[in-house]
This record gives C-alpha cells, sequence and structure tokens, in this order.
C-alpha cells in the first residue's frame, strides 16, 4: 500500500503519512532514526541491532523517493543509508505504541535517561 501523502514538519520533528485507507501515521523523526532499517542500526542479521542512543533532537532534513516503493529518509545527523519501503512504514505507525514501549524499555535497561531541548522526558 503506498501512501496517498507524506508530510514533513521540521518544526515539530514529525513525519505524516496518510494511507488510502484513510487512516494516519504521526510519527517523530527520532522513532524513524532509531527503528532505521539501515544495516548500521539493525545490523546483518539477529543479534546484530544497535539500539541507538541520543537521537531525541534528530530531525530529517530530505526525503528522497526510491522508485515508486520506497523513500530514503535524510537526517540531520548525516545518516542517510536504509531505504523506508512502504510496508515498513505502515509497520511503524500501525505498531507505533509497541515498537517505541520496546525501545523506551531497551533505553532504560541501559540505564539511559531521554532528554529534549534540556529537559528531561
Amino acid at each position: 500500500m503506498t501512501p496517498t501523502d507524506i508530510t514533513l514538519n521540521q518544526l515539530s520533528r514529525e513525519l505524516v503519512l496518510t494511507w488510502p485507507t484513510g487512516e494516519e501515521h504521526t510519527l517523530s523523526c527520532e522513532y524513524l532514526r532509531v527503528y532505521s532499517p539501515s544495516a548500521e542500526v539493525r545490523g546483518h542479521g539477529p543479534g546484530q541491532e544497535r539500539l541507538q542512543i541520543g537521537k531525541e533532537n534528530v530531525n530529517i532534513t530530505a526525503i528522497e523517493p526510491v522508485g515508486m516503493y520506497a523513500v530514503k529518509l535524510v537526517f540531520d545527523d548525516n545518516h542517510d543509508s536504509g531505504l523506508y519501503d512502504w510496508n515498513l512504514l505502515y509497520d511503524l505507525g500501525k505498531n507505533h505504541a509497541t515498537y517505541w514501549q520496546q525501545y523506551l524499555d531497551k533505553l532504560a535497561a541501559k540505564g539511559y535517561t531521554r532528554k529534549t531541548a534540556g529537559q528531561v522526558i
């Protein structure tokens, strides 16, 4: 399924995807960065994933189309590898609450406290 609209709000650091079903998913740049499909984040196989820390204020600087099936997101921390295909973006939106909590749990297990604009959140 291909989104009918993709809107980047750099001020709020959010990407909004609208789907043909009428669903709308608002995904933070941080969330998209820490769940990047790149080998840098996911590794090359099970157990090789690398927890992304300190990405609270990351932003997307460009969205580059890749054929009719994906986009490449360019982040301001110089991360620009990994293709976000439509199925992945839909999955990240549909399962946002679960995936986000898993990420927060992993950070907590490492003793990391997230910070945004000087604030602990």
